[in-house]
């Protein structure tokens, strides 16, 4: 069964997390499934994506603690900026818990709305874990508040979140893909080349990336050759000792 769930409405993609049972908590193949959903985005006619999770108790309530480990290897791959690398615009609307890999994604998505029942929080350093991700927050929200949360590990309702910079909108539990869908409505009637220029500008230049964007950025491109069907070829005709055809791909 997917872990992720996609619809279109018009030129508009949500891209659902799909494990409600878990409070839509990331695993490795969510993780894997989400970065392929948004591959699929990018290189369709689409024109805005709105990342968030099925049902209104959780939008993500952060790493599956069942594979906690294997995950944070793995959350790279749905991280935006560096496994989801489109330079089309992502809206996260999030309601209920915004936990852990939760808070990486919605802070690292262009816009946020948020239903007024959210409650964001990043509790790594009483779990033990650390992918390293969330340092990227200061370079998005004041430095203090963003250490607060880091350091912390306090909840933060929503209102708290739209004063601090965190979120664009808040709205009533329910209303947040409605609204994150209207702003998505808006843009997709502008210039295309234009809001990816402000968006690639943004990303290249003026914020600053972590060690972890860094990491995930370099596999993914290392992955791009090692997986690649010259790669393959090249093993084979190796190993046959014959000439590779390689295709460039």
């Amino acid at each position: 069964m997917s872990t992720v769930r996609v619809q279109q409405q018009g030129k508009v993609s949500v891209i659902s997390i799909n494990r409600p049972e878990r409070r839509n908590a990331m695993s490795t193949a969510t993780a894997r499934e989400l970065q392929a959903a948004f591959a699929d985005f990018d290189a369709s006619d689409q024109g805005v994506a709105i990342l968030t999770g099925e049902g209104d108790e959780a939008f993500c309530a952060g790493a599956d603690l069942d594979n906690a480990q294997e995950m944070w290897r793995e959350l790279w791959r749905c991280v935006p900026t560096v496994g989801i690398t489109t330079e089309k615009p992502i809206i996260a609307a999030t309601a209920g818990w915004c936990v852990g890999a939760g808070l990486v994604l919605l802070s690292m998505c262009d816009l946020a709305v948020a239903a007024d029942n959210t409650k964001f929080m990043y509790p790594e350093g009483k779990v033990g874990l650390f992918g390293g991700f969330i340092v990227g927050l200061a370079a998005r929200i004041p430095h203090k508040m963003a250490m607060e949360m880091m350091l912390l590990g306090k909840q933060m309702d929503a209102q708290r979140a739209y004063e601090i910079g965190l979120v664009n909108r808040v709205v009533p539990k329910g209303r947040q893909v409605e609204e994150a869908v209207a702003m998505a409505d808006q843009m997709v009637a502008y210039a295309p080349l234009v809001l990816r220029m402000i968006k690639r500008f943004v990303t290249q230049h003026i914020l600053s990336k972590g060690p972890s964007e860094h990491m995930g950025m370099l596999i993914r491109n290392l992955e791009i050759v090692n997986l690649s069907e010259d790669c393959k070829e090249g093993v084979a005709a190796f190993k046959e000792k014959r000439t590779p055809n390689f295709v460039g791909r």
